[in-house]
C-alpha cells in the first residue's frame, strides 16, 4: 500500500515537473525585452538620414523610457546594396535596416528576413503598392516607409521654361548659351534604364527570380539597340551634359553650375534651399532617337525597414522598426527630407499632395516600371553608359558593346 502511494506521489510530481518545463518552453523570449541590461541595436540606414533617424532614435527612446536601457548604433549603408552586404555576414549585420524594395525576395529566401507578426496592422495602415513591394506573394516581410523611390526632373525656372523642358535637346540648347550644366548620373543603371524603357527594348527578370532577360541588343524593331546608344553619344556630345552622381548634382545645385538634373523627392529639400522660388519639377523630358521623340521612362519602387532574422534583440528590434515607419515619423521624415510616405494618412495630408517634388513623381509614374532586375543587371549596364558618356573613346562597336551588355546581363 505504501508502495502504491509513493509510486502515485512520484508520478504527480513527474507529471508536475513537465509540465512546468513545458510552460516555460511556451513563454515567449523575454531576454530581448528585460530590462536587466542594456539593449544594443545597429541601424543601418542612407548616410544622408542621419539626423533625422537620430531623431527618431532619440523619440524611441524617450518613449520606452523605464522599458529598457538602449545603446542604439547608427551606420551609414547605401539602400541600394544593403542585401548584399547583410548577406554576407546575417549575425554580425544591423539588427534594423533600409533597403530598396528589389531585395526583399531575395533576403527573405537567405533566412535574413522573416515574416512580420502583426501584418495585418502594418497592411492596413500602408498604401496597397507599398504593401506589396514589401511582400512576397502575401507575406510581410518588411515594413513600408516611402512609395517614391523613382526619379524625375529637377530645374531652375529662370533657364528653362515649361516648353523648354518637355525636350532634353532643347533643354541642352538652353544650358549652352547660359554657360551651364544639366546632368544625369549614367554610373548608375538604375537611372540608365530612362533611355531603354519606352523603346519596346525589354529587360525584367525571369520566373527563377534570379536571373533577367534583356532585348537590348535588338537588331528589329522601330527602335534598335545601336539608336539608343546612338542617342546617348549625341547627348554626351553636348557641352552642356556631364554624367554626375547624386552628391556632385547637388554640389552643382549650390554653387550654380547645375540647372538642371534627374534625381528623386530625396533632394527636394536641398535643391529648394538652393534654388528657392526658381525650383521646378517635372516629369522626365523626351530625347531623340532615330528621328523620333521618345518619352525617358523610369524606375519606380519603395524604400523598406528589415528586421534581421538573426538580430539578438528581435522584439526591440520590432518596436524600432515599426517607430521609424510609424505615420508620425514618416510625416517628419517628408517635412526634414521631402520623401513621399508610404503609410496612407501621412501620404493623403495636404502637405504631401501638395509638394512639387510628389506631383512630378506622380506626373512620371505613368512611364515607370517596378524596378524588377537581378543582380546581374547593375554592373554591365553601368559599364555601358560609362563608355557612352565619355563618348566612346575606343571607338569599339556599339553593337558589339550591347551584345556584351546583354550577355552578361543575362548570364546564369
Amino acid at each position: 500500500m505504501k508502495k502504491n502511494v509513493f509510486l502515485l506521489t512520484l508520478s504527480l510530481l513527474i507529471l508536475l515537473l513537465t509540465a512546468a518545463c513545458g510552460q516555460r518552453e511556451q513563454q515567449p523570449n523575454q531576454d530581448s525585452m528585460a530590462n536587466d541590461g542594456p539593449v544594443a541595436l545597429t541601424v543601418w540606414g542612407a548616410e544622408e538620414d542621419e539626423a533625422l533617424l537620430q531623431e527618431i532614435f532619440a523619440s524611441f527612446q524617450a518613449h520606452y523610457a523605464g522599458q529598457a536601457s538602449f545603446q542604439i548604433t547608427y551606420q551609414p549603408q547605401s539602400e541600394s546594396n544593403c542585401k548584399d552586404v547583410l548577406l554576407g555576414d546575417l549575425e554580425g549585420g544591423a539588427d534594423v535596416f533600409a533597403f530598396a524594395d528589389d531585395q526583399v525576395a531575395a533576403l527573405a529566401a537567405a533566412g535574413g528576413l522573416d515574416p512580420i507578426e502583426n501584418a495585418a496592422d502594418i497592411q492596413n495602415a500602408s498604401l496597397s503598392a507599398a504593401v506589396e513591394a514589401a511582400s512576397v506573394g502575401n507575406t510581410l516581410y518588411a515594413y513600408p516607409l516611402t512609395a517614391d523611390n523613382g526619379y524625375f526632373l529637377y530645374y531652375n525656372k529662370a533657364y528653362f521654361s515649361d516648353e523648354d523642358i518637355q525636350s532634353l535637346e532643347r533643354m541642352l540648347e538652353k544650358a549652352e548659351q547660359a554657360e551651364r550644366l544639366v546632368v544625369m548620373d549614367w554610373s548608375s543603371a538604375w537611372y540608365v534604364y530612362a533611355f531603354f524603357g519606352n523603346t519596346g527594348l525589354q529587360t525584367g527578370l525571369n520566373e527563377d527570380g534570379l536571373t533577367n532577360y534583356c532585348t537590348w541588343n535588338s537588331t528589329d524593331g522601330p527602335i534598335r539597340g545601336v539608336d539608343v546608344a546612338q542617342s546617348m553619344l549625341n547627348i554626351a556630345a553636348s557641352p552642356a551634359f556631364a554624367s554626375r552622381t547624386d552628391a556632385e548634382f547637388l554640389s552643382g545645385v549650390r554653387d550654380g553650375s547645375i540647372i538642371a538634373g534627374i534625381s528623386g523627392v530625396w533632394n527636394a529639400v536641398a535643391v529648394e534651399d538652393a534654388w528657392g522660388r526658381n525650383t521646378g519639377a517635372a516629369k522626365l523630358p523626351s530625347f531623340t532617337c532615330r528621328g523620333q521623340q521618345v518619352q525617358m521612362a523610369s524606375f519606380s519602387g519603395c524604400k523598406l525597414i528589415g528586421v534581421n532574422a538573426y538580430s539578438r534583440h528581435p522584439e526591440w528590434a520590432a518596436r524600432l522598426a515599426e517607430w521609424i515607419t510609424s505615420e508620425e515619423n514618416q510625416r517628419l521624415r517628408f517635412q526634414l527630407r521631402g520623401q513621399g510616405p508610404a503609410n496612407t494618412n501621412a501620404a493623403n495630408s495636404p502637405e504631401v499632395q501638395s509638394s512639387p517634388a510628389i506631383a512630378a513623381l506622380l506626373a512620371q509614374s505613368e512611364f515607370s516600371q517596378l524596378q524588377r532586375v537581378g543582380g546581374k543587371f547593375w554592373d554591365p549596364v553601368s559599364e555601358f553608359a560609362g563608355n557612352m558618356a565619355q563618348g566612346n573613346p575606343s571607338g569599339a562597336s556599339l553593337q558589339a558593346q550591347l551584345d556584351r551588355l546583354v550577355e552578361s546581363v543575362t548570364a546564369r
